[in-house]
């Protein structure tokens, strides 16, 4: 018996892993590769596979929005990725889901794969599903955080927790980012997109691949002749605003047309 499967993420090379790995085992059928939310929730519906390998964090919408919007008669059985464990690992556990933290070994992915297998052949993970999305909707939809407006930083031997509107704008710089504070600059080896989640509040809007920024420390926006718009900080730091996120950056500011 092939199961149908469904692979969510929107990094292209983590598609192509899947995709490669999944190759191996002729018991999985892949249905189709979605790099958005939006996209995501259209092929879900749509096809109705066995499994779905769900990123957690994707460009347009969280895993938990996707969940959200997918029929109860046609839940799949669903492994999570992600490349942080900070707020989400325990609610898949309580449910019996897998989850894979990236990045993740081979021998890891197939003990998944034994995983879906010994599940399906259950044939009662339905109801588990079913009640995990009610739980979402009604509980889960903000990721627990004790700390909610203090991000803790690793600094040499100790761990600085810095007050998040002390945060102006995070800038990637190859491997690492830079979390400029009022007081001073820390670095960091995490990525932009992984530093969103963990920030989890609405003051924190990425305006470019490169660039995060905290609308309370704005000053302005520049507009120039060539349509395209800069964010000048209150330290007087200027950021070019991608053509790819600007539209979702209005939106926030309630300037969208």
């Amino acid at each position: 018996m092939a199961y149908r499967v469904i692979i969510v993420d929107d990094e292209l090379l983590a598609r192509k892993r899947i995709v490669e790995l999944l190759g191996t085992r002729k018991e999985f059928l892949i249905e189709a590769e979605c790099a958005n939310g939006e996209e995501a929730i259209e092929q879900i519906n749509t096809l109705a596979p066995d499994v779905l390998f769900l990123d957690v964090e994707l460009k347009d919408l969280t895993g938990f929005d996707v969940l959200q919007s997918l029929s109860l008669q046609s839940i799949p059985l669903i492994v999570f990725i992600t490349a942080y464990d900070s707020y989400a690992i325990q609610a898949f556990n309580n449910y019996a889901l897998d989850f894979l933290l990236k990045p993740f070994k081979n021998h890891r992915f197939f003990e998944t794969l034994d995983r879906i297998e010994e599940r399906m052949k259950l044939n009662n993970y339905g109801t588990d599903m079913k009640q995990f999305l009610l739980d979402i909707q009604g509980n889960l939809g903000n990721p627990p955080n004790t700390m909610a407006s203090r991000f803790p930083i690793r600094e040499n031997n100790r761990t600085v927790f810095l007050n998040k509107d002390r945060i102006k704008y995070i800038c990637a710089s190859s491997y690492y980012s830079d979390i400029h504070s009022i007081e001073k600059k820390y670095t960091v080896r995490d990525s932009l997109k992984n530093l969103m989640v963990q920030l989890n509040t609405s003051n924190f809007v990425r305006i470019h691949r490169s660039t995060i920024i905290n609308v309370d420390h704005m000053l302005e926006l520049v507009h120039s002749d060539y349509n395209e718009m800069d964010v000048r900080m209150q330290d007087q730091e200027l950021f070019r605003i991608s053509k790819s996120y600007k539209k979702d950056f209005l939106k926030k500011l309630g300037l969208a047309p």
